[in-house]
């Protein structure tokens, strides 16, 4: 966070000196801070509502909250409150600022076509979120790479219809190579930003499958369960660019390239490798 603040005041910076504006800076910097103070305080309310997700009470489905409220003592977290999706992908996701503000959120595909050691497996995962406190760290890293492009966007345009201040002759030279850096940053900052974003997402889904696995004693359930998400061909309607990284497993159907380029703009490892990692873990029954 500390790194993304300093980036997004950095890229502020770059603007205002080439524009001639010093507001661009300040801009840059108050924008950030209240995006991230947003981004903590609200980051339950808004994925839920833009995954179209709906709380589950204990009278609704008995077992799944009891699944929840068995894993969740297990890991030694206060539990979360439940949400259910009405899509028919199995998939899930948690946010929320932190253990005692978090929500699981769930797939009804996710019921209807994993057993129960799978969707503990699955539960588990999304726990190890909460605990590992990823859900903050994450829902604050896009907001700030969104903060990133957004500025490169409107620098890009107040250049294209000629905004900011000329300055005097003899400081053309200087202007000249500060208005060439920031061009470059306009470009190759937000690009930076999501390259960040999406290295941190996977490695936490790596980290997550094997705290997830360590809290059932059961990496196959969880390395099943991510064999089944990833072969159904069912595609989730609410599923948004900005919130796909918090899911398990990638949202978005289709064939996934595996060049190295493509691989650097993923937002989830390949589940493949995921599976490996988990089938060649060693989980002794009397590990704490």
């Amino acid at each position: 966070m500390f790194v993304f603040l300093i980036f997004v005041i950095g890229i502020g910076y770059v603007f205002s000196y080439a524009m001639e504006s010093p507001g661009i800076l300040y801009v840059a910097v108050i924008v950030s801070f209240f995006m991230a103070f947003s981004s903590y305080w609200y980051s339950d309310k808004i994925v839920t509502k833009l995954a179209k997700a709906k709380e589950v009470k204990f009278e609704e489905n008995k077992e799944l909250y009891r699944i929840l409220e068995n894993l969740s003592i297990t890991a030694g977290l206060p539990m979360p409150k439940l949400y259910l999706i009405n899509e028919a992908q199995p998939n899930a996701f948690a946010t929320g600022r932190n253990p005692k503000h978090a929500v699981v959120a769930v797939t009804s595909g996710l019921l209807e076509k994993l057993d129960r050691s799978e969707l503990e497996g699955v539960i588990a995962h999304e726990l190890s979120h909460v605990g590992n406190k990823d859900m903050l760290l994450m829902t604050v890293v896009v907001v700030l790479a969104g903060t990133i492009a957004l500025a490169s966007d409107f620098f890009i345009r107040m250049r294209w219809f000629g905004g900011g201040k000329k300055r005097s002759s003899g400081g053309g030279q200087v202007q000249a190579i500060m208005m060439g850096i920031a061009l470059a940053a306009a470009i190759l900052a937000p690009i930076a930003a999501s390259l960040i974003r999406m290295t941190i997402s996977r490695k936490r889904e790596y980290l997550a499958d094997a705290t997830g696995a360590l809290i059932t004693r059961y990496p196959e359930g969880l390395a099943r369960a991510l064999e089944k998400i990833a072969s159904d061909p069912s595609p989730m309607q609410t599923a948004k660019n900005a919130t796909a990284h918090l899911y398990i497993a990638n949202p978005f159907r289709g064939k996934q390239r595996q060049s190295f380029l493509s691989r650097l703009f993923m937002t989830h490892p390949p589940v493949q490798e995921r599976i490996a990692r988990l089938r060649g873990m060693k989980v002794e029954d009397n590990m704490p």
